[in-house]
């Protein structure tokens, strides 16, 4: 089956009453995307920010007389909305086609699970893309898989503070740490890293997950030998304390999530206890390392 796309762009001003006048003649689904590479980075709470430019997309049935829907539409806005036919596809075949298996480091393969690992004597972790944060695709995640594969010992106690799906902690068990404490304030976050663990096989009692403040902070205070945190970096400069509570003295500490313009800042919210510097750089993301004082 096929179905008929009506494609405009427009500015923030005018994308709500655009979408509605799609809706109101039978549109099955407005999809509001960026047509200008512009990122939106740590919104306030209860804000819903839009991008300065955006390409507005109506979906309807194949057999929609798009004239009423182009004469709904605002003058000035017709001779620039385009018609498209689109094909239909088995869809989710199609969005497994993206995804390949990727290496990270010298060790770690992150694999979809329905490929076959490229090295089956390789450290291979199976995650697929979902709704928590962190395949391995953005520059962040990945700048700190090879962080993990880097700085990972056997028997490291390790922290993932705002663990999203889990990548970093579990890769960094299947390295061998030997117990991760699994952090976030999304309790989807935390239900996924749990799924992700499993499906790997990693031991239920190597991982805790919990909430921030909901895990045992005496336990845990100046115990882990390697912390790992991808989050951005206002959140970051905020949760120094807790963050290097977690640290024994000569821990590593890894944070990414920061643009290149950050860095100065997120140094000095972490100095003198952890001394920061670049430890890898991806376009405009930067991912810093260092060691806490002893």
């Amino acid at each position: 089956m096929a179905w008929l796309q009506l494609r405009l762009d427009c500015d923030p001003a005018s994308a709500d009453a655009l979408e509605d006048t799609l809706l109101s003649v039978g549109a099955l689904s407005v999809t509001l995307e960026d047509r200008a590479d512009q990122p939106l980075l740590e919104p306030r709470v209860g804000e819903t920010p839009l991008w300065d430019a955006i390409r507005l997309t109506g979906l309807f049935p194949a057999d929609t007389d798009m004239g009423p829907v182009l004469n709904a539409l605002p003058a000035d806005r017709r001779d620039a909305a385009r018609n498209e036919i689109l094909e239909d596809k088995d869809w989710e075949r199609e969005w497994m086609s993206h995804y390949e298996p990727m290496a990270f480091g010298e060790r770690l393969w992150i694999c979809p699970s329905w490929k076959t690992p490229p090295d089956p004597n390789a450290v291979n972790l199976l995650l697929d893309p979902g709704l928590a944060f962190g395949t391995g695709t953005h520059p962040t995640t990945a700048m700190c898989l090879e962080a993990v594969d880097r700085f990972t010992a056997p028997g490291q106690q390790v922290v993932d503070y705002g663990c999203g799906s889990g990548i970093l902690g579990i890769a960094a068990l299947k390295l061998g740490a030997r117990h991760l404490l699994a952090v976030d304030n999304d309790p989807q976050a935390l239900v996924a890293s749990a799924d992700n663990a499993s499906r790997n096989g990693v031991d239920p009692d190597a991982i805790e997950v919990a909430l921030p403040g909901a895990y045992d902070r005496k336990a845990w205070k100046g115990q882990s030998q390697l912390v790992l945190a991808n989050i951005l970096a206002g959140p970051l400069a905020k949760l120094a304390d807790p963050i290097i509570e977690l640290m024994a003295p000569g821990a590593r500490l890894v944070l990414a999530g920061l643009l290149d313009t950050q860095v100065d800042g997120l140094v000095s919210a972490y100095a003198p206890r952890v001394a920061l510097s670049v430890f890898a750089q991806r376009d405009e993301w930067v991912c810093l390392s260092g060691i806490r004082a002893t």
